[in-house]
């Protein structure tokens, strides 16, 4: 029969399940039965980080290099929908009519059987970005060049960020934007005393719903600059370290900070109509899209103004929703350091679950416990973005992230669920925004676009339902060493996660790992040795229809079909490659 594609093979035959007790003979499975094609990696484009379903998807990419019947084939999973042929340096697909959806466009040619894949690149058709957030950040608000500002915008758009956090945009914490006479000013200064300029906000602002990203403004729910009183801020709001009225709870800033920062009781009423006066205010001026709502963790005992106890923790819910019925079309989400007060903000109208990650969330189960609690405690309907500091003591210094540590994050936060809040005007290192150490190298920056692509075209097994289940794997040969999650040094860590029809199968690979810490403070992670042709079976009571993988590292993340054989309840099969982590799909 003749192949399509060199690296689409015709299916072997089921062996008949009847012959339970027969052993299986793996080597009815040939290793070439994934060959990988070649990969150009070239830059392709879109005009926007997300779609509307039935929405018209703008591509661009130089053309010049691609083989005479390079074409296109969109793909949703592994099943081919559309195809044409490329015949210039832009064209046009429109997208399916079914919402919340993730698609990857392939552009290739095949010469003498032997395929080219030259680009690859991730398509999210939703109408709401909270489904599948992918938060990136803006910190410099000063006076920025159009040709800055574009080049910031543009380059979050090929990550497919499809919201942006606005930090540190404000002036006082307690009354965000300054305005006079109804007009508001055109720059103030923040808290670390830089100038911010309206216009330069502003602009961000139209940039980022020219490529259908939403923008959220930033802010603490409790904070206030010295002298608020001056303001309207009254000193019953505030929360005290003592029961006694005596010291107003503070969190200490020294130069060149303009203030310390001083707490108030979310739980306020009072407070909470002073706040939302402010984001009225906001949003009467600036086209902001939500309200990033920020706090600082357990504060240890604290107490109200009338000498009662004060619960932080559970005080974060009434703000949230209150704010939310000042601008009930906006979106609200809040942050919770070290997953403080995430019970209550998880049951409130946040529209998804974000959390700061510190001590002692330290290894990579640690990332994925707090995303499995998160779906925990909203009934898996909010999915996580984690603020998650990479190479932190590195970044105390100017120097370049280490590749591998962000990839093995990244592979263990995507293939749990979560996204990663990690992409500005240059990556975070620091919990300070504006902190630009660390650089990207070359080879991160390309890697992180295939993460997102990938992150994108499989959001519907990545991130939309299904359950996690332990699937039993095993290695017939040397080449891979594997254990069920949790990670450990050494090892590749195998899990899964059961849908109706399917089973999806991620492998991560420790092998050679030096440390188990996500965060990699010093940058000593290493890049995991590249595994080929691993014979592995599966242990399942269904039969097997169809197997594919896709993985990020491998050809742009375009998915390939696997051979295998079956007998019983044994599945034979060969994972082609892994490098940091592949997905295997199996379907019923």
């Amino acid at each position: 029969m003749k192949l399509l594609h060199i690296y689409i093979v015709v299916f072997f035959s089921l062996i008949n399940t009847s012959c339970k007790g027969a052993e299986l003979n793996i080597s009815t499975v040939a290793p070439t039965n994934t060959i990988t094609p070649t990969f150009s990696n070239m830059t392709i484009n879109t005009d926007k980080s997300a779609y509307k379903p039935g929405a018209e998807v703008t591509f661009t990419m130089d053309i010049s290099p691609l083989t005479a019947g390079a074409k296109v084939r969109y793909k949703y999973l592994n099943t081919v929908i559309a195809e044409s042929e490329i015949v210039s340096g832009t064209w046009k697909w429109i997208t399916p009519a079914t919402d919340f959806k993730g698609y990857i466009a392939e552009i290739y040619a095949t010469t003498n059987n032997v395929e080219t894949i030259y680009a690859t690149i991730g398509i999210d058709v939703s109408s709401d970005w909270k489904k599948f957030p992918r938060y990136g950040f803006l910190s410099k608000f000063g006076q920025l060049s159009d040709d800055n500002m574009n080049a910031v915008m543009s380059n979050l758009n090929r990550y497919h960020i499809n919201g942006i956090q606005f930090y540190d945009w404000h002036n006082k914490h307690h009354m965000p934007l300054p305005v006079s006479g109804n007009m508001p000013a055109s720059s103030w200064k923040d808290i670390a005393n830089r100038d911010i300029y309206f216009s330069t906000v502003e602009k961000y602002i139209n940039l980022a719903h020219s490529y259908s990203m939403k923008a959220m403004f930033y802010n603490l729910v409790y904070g206030a600059w010295k002298n608020a009183d001056a303001d309207g801020v009254k000193k019953e709001w505030y929360i005290y370290t003592d029961n006694t009225q005596a010291n107003i709870d503070f969190f200490a800033l020294n130069s060149p900070f303009i203030s310390n920062l001083y707490f108030l009781d979310p739980g306020n009423v009072e407070w909470q109509n002073y706040m939302k006066e402010g984001v009225k205010n906001v949003y009467k001026y600036l086209n902001f899209d939500g309200f990033h709502m920020d706090q600082v963790g357990d504060r240890g005992t604290r107490y109200k103004y009338d000498g009662s106890a004060e619960n932080l923790a559970t005080s974060f819910k009434s703000f949230i929703d209150a704010i939310k019925t000042s601008a009930p079309e906006k979106y609200n989400v809040m942050n919770a350091v070290t997953q403080y007060g995430q019970p209550g903000i998880a049951a409130s109208t946040s529209d998804f679950l974000y959390s700061e990650v510190w001590n002692p969330t330290e290894n990579y189960n640690d990332l994925v416990n707090i995303i499995k609690q998160n779906n925990m405690l909203s009934s898996n309907t909010k999915n996580t973005v984690l603020a998650a500091y990479m190479n932190y003591d590195k970044a105390n210094n100017v120097g370049y992230f280490n590749t591998s540590s962000i990839l093995l994050t990244n592979a263990v936060i995507f293939s749990f669920g979560g996204a990663h809040l990690e992409l500005g005007e240059h990556m975070l290192c620091k919990e300070y925004f504006p902190n630009n150490n660390l650089t990207m190298k070359d080879d991160l920056k390309q890697s992180l676009v295939n993460y997102y692509d990938f992150l994108v075209a499989y959001q519907n097994l990545l991130r939309d339902g299904g359950t996690f289940n332990t699937v039993t794997v095993s290695s017939t040969d040397s080449k891979i060493s594997i254990s069920t999650w949790p990670a450990t040094q050494g090892k590749v860590a195998v899990f899964g996660k059961k849908y109706d029809n399917s089973q999806v199968i991620h492998f991560i690979n420790f092998t050679n790992s030096t440390t188990q810490q996500w965060r990699d403070k010093d940058g000593i992670q290493v890049m995991p040795a590249l595994v080929k042709d691993a014979k592995l079976l599966l242990t399942t009571d269904k039969i097997v229809k169809k197997m594919w993988i896709a993985t990020p590292d491998i050809a742009g993340g375009a998915s390939r079909t696997l051979n295998f054989a079956q007998s019983g309840n044994k599945v034979s099969f060969i994972l082609p490659e892994l490098r940091y982590w592949d997905m295997v799909v199996v379907e019923y």
